[in-house]
């Protein structure tokens, strides 16, 4: 194994520039699946990963779209296969394409669609969430293929979401319809991140989400707030009494019947925390227990909109009604709808002066709970080991991927590892979002090794 070991390792050297000059391809493609914006971008970055799979060897490349539970037509993914030799494994090898907006193209300190070195890092959107993993199949893939030979017999099946930033909707009627093309005995979802830059990590675990919007209406109109002001109450004061009151003193989700627990996976440090999430100096840390339990295994909820005058064009008056979205993130196995049921309750127990106020649901997604001991993790975690010399860290994760849990309950007998490109300074969905470029090459090696493990049947 040793020597097929330093031929892989020389493999990623040799094309880790390729790589790289991949991602920038890709990233140079503002490519979204929200509505609001224009498609033509998804589409040529669909294009574009078709072709990079069918040049890395792949003879059954083709972009593919399912349906919406609405009916609409979903964003364009890709799928890429060559079957295993008798008696060989299969592996899917899942990331995504879409990216989330730029944002303000300001706050970033190069320009969001093009791809910048700088201090040993890749800056640009979608480096890290998550065409950094589509790259990072990409290359361990074309690493292992050439150091393995085209007469090896593994099976590789690749699926690139073009749409997992809004929830991947169109992913169930997927499964449902090409099920057989999808199934394999190891999934590998690359959409996670390191421990932190040098110790990797395989993550065993995702929190679910489910999105909502509260709207509160207090008048038909608005109304002049000195004539009228006094005896009722603005839907905006409304609106922040209620979003108030779905938190304790502490700063906990005060829902009753969402689930939860502590957590005994390793921890991270108050200093560690502060410093990777960039927390201001005096601003204290909300909810108790460890901070890995409040990141991973505990619920959270954010306030991620408001609508409601600007302040620069508001007028004297009292708003008639005014709208909130939360985001409420979930304990592994806990539902969505069930959760979001237990906010319905909460709002209406805790709605001030009889506004009227009613929930809207939006995305969800469930949780996912993986096995870190399982034969693929175990070669995974060696794989990880040889690449940074340091042994992984198992870890969970406080974000959604709408694909590991689906894929999980579609092919329960398939063991589902989650790696990625990201480390806690990476800013996914932020401004300046980036990785780490050293980091990375270990990364699409480490990948590389467990190709290889598994088709020399370890």
């Amino acid at each position: 194994m040793m020597p097929f070991t330093a031929a892989l390792r020389a493999e990623t050297e040799a094309g880790f520039d390729d790589a790289i000059a991949n991602l920038g391809q890709l990233v140079a493609i503002p490519g979204s699946a929200w509505a609001a914006l224009d498609p033509a971008p998804l589409e040529r970055s669909a294009q574009l990963v078709a072709e990079l799979f069918e040049g890395a060897g792949f003879r059954e490349v083709g972009i593919v779209r399912e349906a919406r539970p609405d009916g609409a037509p979903g964003a364009p993914s890709v799928l890429a296969s060559r079957p295993a030799a008798p008696g060989r494994p299969t592996v899917l090898l899942y990331a995504h394409h879409d990216v989330q907006p730029a944002g303000d193209p300001h706050a970033w300190h190069t320009p969001p669609f093009e791809a910048t070195r700088r201090d040993g890092r890749l800056f640009g959107r979608g480096v890290a969430d998550n065409k950094g993993g589509v790259v990072l199949h990409l290359a361990a893939y074309r690493a292992f293929a050439r150091a393995a030979g085209a007469e090896n017999g593994l099976g590789v099946v690749v699926f690139i979401d073009g749409e997992e930033e809004i929830g991947s909707p169109s992913l169930p009627q997927l499964l449902r319809n090409r099920g057989d093309l999808l199934r394999a005995d190891v999934v590998v979802v690359a959409d996670s991140g390191n421990w932190r830059v040098g110790v990797p990590a395989l993550t065993t675990s995702l929190r679910g989400i489910a999105t909502a919007v509260i709207e509160v209406r207090v008048l038909d109109h608005a109304l002049h707030s000195g004539t009228f002001g006094g005896p009722v109450l603005d839907a905006l004061a409304v609106t922040s009494q209620l979003v108030a009151s779905l938190y304790g003193p502490d700063g906990s989700v005060a829902v009753a019947g969402l689930g939860g627990w502590d957590s005994s996976q390793v921890d991270l440090s108050e200093d560690d925390y502060r410093a990777d999430a960039g927390v201001l100096p005096g601003v204290r840390l909300a909810g108790s227990g460890s901070i890995a339990s409040r990141l991973w295994t505990k619920p959270a909820l954010s306030v991620v909109g408001i609508d409601a005058p600007g302040v620069d064009v508001s007028s004297d008056a009292i708003v008639p009604a005014a709208r909130a979205k939360i985001s409420l993130r979930l304990a592994p196995g806990d539902e969505p709808l069930r959760a979001l049921e237990a906010v319905r309750a909460h709002l209406e127990a805790h709605t001030p002066l009889g506004a009227h106020v009613s929930l809207v649901p939006g995305s969800a997604t469930k949780s996912f709970a993986g096995d870190g001991e399982s034969p693929a993790a175990r070669t995974m975690r060696r794989a990880m080991e040889e690449a940074w010399g340091v042994a992984p860290v198992l870890m969970g994760v406080g974000g959604s991927i709408p694909a590991a849990a689906e894929l999980a309950a579609s092919f329960p007998h398939a063991q589902v590892l989650i790696n990625g490109a990201e480390d806690p300074d990476s800013r996914a969905h932020g401004a300046d979002e980036s990785i780490d470029l050293a980091d990375y090459r270990r990364a699409i090696f480490a990948e590389a090794l467990l190709l290889a493990s598994l088709e020399q049947g370890a």
